[in-house]
């Protein structure tokens, strides 16, 4: 394992100082971040809006399974095609266009007027919750400072879990508000409305990623881009060191499919959609999607498991702010490993709790302290470490195409787990379906710990180097 490093840029550049450009940069890593408020929003409104939908459109567990995963089926095609078209067309370019599908896809949800249409909805507005996750990690990567990389790429995790946050509140609110009207999840989902106009037109004024601009040459634009963002000599310093790999990466023809046949690079792809698999099968989004039917089963009421279901929404925040901190402090593969032990331990006590105890306050209560525990280790380190990762470890003409790869595969997964999770439910009771989850916990313990790589400290030029060098040469057991 690399020794501890604290989060330093390469000795050619010089460090980051405080200025006008300070300020730029917040402000570009708030508007992009808006992407993953409306991750986050519209991901989670479907916990509460669900018990209402199910009524009003006669949903089964089967097509209750559907219009949850639809958008996760969705996803998955938005992260492969998203990362392919911000290599193309470019990172801001891409966010603009996803903007736009959120307000279709949000309204079309809104307006349903039956289970299919729903479904249909669900998956238009997945294509731009996938095209998000993996396109504005990416642009807040490519636009920030080595030395704050980790926490600015992070930010994106927080507005996510605050968009989760959001929709908990807002579907308790307005439930309470509006009471048993049959069309009460409507209002829930078209909240989502207003944070899509505020990324379309916060991303008209923002500029294009450096590195992206000087992958197509535009050397020119992209040290335009950097004097708005860094200090003047740190802007030329660093615009020579993306100048150079990205001339090697070009050379070397690196971009699509074909670049597979390059071991290292293979070798590298399938790091990440390891590490994308992993994040999803601690069975996070059981929680985050049928979180209020869990307090439910454990004994909470129907308006009861609302508002506990808050109590997910606000570790989840607190959680993810614990995280930027600590990916300032502490590397990135340890907090990944912490974070699945901690993941599986909690889904393994859910489990003998729901065995043991029998329904009522009591249990309701444990479960939801465990909930509670589960999405503290699962948002104060898992998802912030995946996202970032991700985000940093496939070469600049790869990394569009290498982040929508495992972006699909992440999809697909979490597809997977929300179309199952209610079924298995209704066929071995949530007791031993938490227990298959702690053995898929196992494996992925297993595999952080022996394949993913360290890349705390090190400039996105310097880790590429770093990283074709690992994986030129056979892979070492605990390196």
């Amino acid at each position: 394992m690399p020794s501890p490093q604290s989060e330093t840029t390469t000795p050619s550049v010089p460090p980051e100082t405080k200025g006008p450009h300070t300020r730029r940069l917040r402000v570009v890593t708030l508007i992009a971040t808006f992407g993953g408020l409306l991750f986050g929003y519209d991901t989670g409104v479907i916990n509460g809006a669900l018990p209402f939908m199910t009524t009003d459109l006669g949903l089964t567990p089967v097509t209750e399974g559907l219009v949850t995963s639809s958008l996760l089926l969705g996803a998955a095609l938005g992260a492969v095609v998203g990362g392919r078209l911000s290599d193309r067309r470019g990172r801001r370019r891409n966010i603009l266009l996803l903007a736009g599908i959120f307000l279709v896809g949000t309204l079309g949800c809104t307006f349903a007027p039956t289970t299919a249409v729903m479904v249909v909805s669900r998956f238009v507005l997945g294509i731009a919750v996938g095209g998000a996750s993996v396109t504005v990690p990416t642009y807040l990567a490519e636009i920030s400072p080595a030395e704050r990389r980790g926490r600015l790429v992070t930010q994106n995790e927080l507005m996510i879990v605050s968009g989760q946050l959001l929709a908990f509140t807002f579907n308790a609110g307005i439930a309470a508000a509006l009471g048993d009207s049959a069309h009460v999840w409507r209002w829930m989902l078209v909240v989502a409305t207003l944070p899509a106009v505020v990324l379309w037109f916060g991303m008209l004024v923002m500029p294009e990623s450096p590195r992206w601009l000087a992958s197509k040459d535009r050397f020119d634009e992209a040290l335009d881009v950097l004097r708005q963002v860094r200090p003047a000599q740190r802007a030329e310093s660093e615009l020579a060191e993306v100048r150079r790999l990205a001339v090697e990466d070009r050379q070397s023809q690196t971009g699509g499919w074909r670049d597979l046949a390059t071991p290292w690079i293979r070798k590298l792809v399938l790091v990440g959609l390891g590490i994308a698999v992993v994040q999803q099968i601690t069975g996070v989004n059981t929680i985050m999607y049928y979180g209020t039917q869990i307090l439910q089963t454990s004994g909470f009421s129907a308006n009861g498991a609302l508002l506990a279901n808050i109590a997910n929404g606000v570790i989840s925040v607190l959680a993810t702010f614990a995280g930027i901190y600590l990916l300032g402090k502490v590397n990135r593969r340890p907090m990944l490993l912490a974070g699945q032990i901690g993941t599986t331990c909690a889904l393994l006590l859910v489990g003998v709790v729901s065995l043991a105890l029998p329904e009522g306050t009591g249990r309701a209560f444990i479960v939801l302290g465990l909930t509670v525990t589960f999405l503290a280790f699962q948002q104060g380190a898992i998802s912030p470490v995946t996202w970032l990762m991700l985000s940093e470890i496939f070469p600049l003409k790869l990394r569009g195409f290498g982040f929508g790869v495992a972006g699909l595969t992440l999809w697909l997964t979490n597809f997977l787990v929300g179309m199952t999770f209610p079924v298995l439910v209704d066929a071995l009771n949530i007791s031993n379906t938490f227990f298959i989850f702690v053995g898929l916990g196992i494996v992925a313990i297993t595999f952080v710990a022996r394949w993913v790589p360290e890349t705390r400290g090190r400039s996105l030029e310097g880790l590429e180097e770093e990283l074709r060098t690992k994986y030129t040469r056979p892979v070492v057991q605990g390196s």
